[in-house]
């Protein structure tokens, strides 16, 4: 089995895709139509080393997602999630935790989208094994 992709839903996916590149540095991967005038059905993210689907949250069928859900993303060091905790409160994200250390040894913060979507990023490795 491969690894676990989170969908994230949001009322504007299109404006999601510039809103979690310019907060998070998150790269576009697939967006699908490509065509900004068509609505968007499927759209793919890198961040960092991980991928998120974006989804659209008023979309109907199987799969439609209303959220808000909650993202955790690694980071590497604490200097980059200082960095990125900077990054994403200078793009409007609401920061709902500030940079914290974590009795369990994580350096992290904890950001809202304009969807309501948490994402926490911080330096904790979850067990693989």
């Amino acid at each position: 089995m491969a690894g676990a992709v989170p969908v994230v839903p949001f009322t504007d996916p299109r404006k999601a895709l510039e809103w979690l590149s310019t907060a998070f540095g998150a790269v576009r991967t697939l967006v699908v139509p490509p065509d900004a005038d068509q609505p968007l059905r499927h759209a793919e993210m890198r961040i960092g080393t991980g991928v998120v689907m974006v989804d659209d949250a008023d979309r109907d069928g199987v799969f439609a997602l209303r959220g808000p859900v909650v993202v955790y993303v690694v980071i590497d060091t604490a200097a980059d999630v200082d960095a990125l905790h900077d990054r994403a409160a200078a793009a409007g994200a609401e920061i709902v935790q500030p940079v914290t250390d974590q009795d369990y040894g994580s350096h992290e913060f904890a950001a809202r989208d304009p969807h309501g979507n948490i994402w926490s990023f911080g330096t904790y490795r979850p067990s693989m094994g």
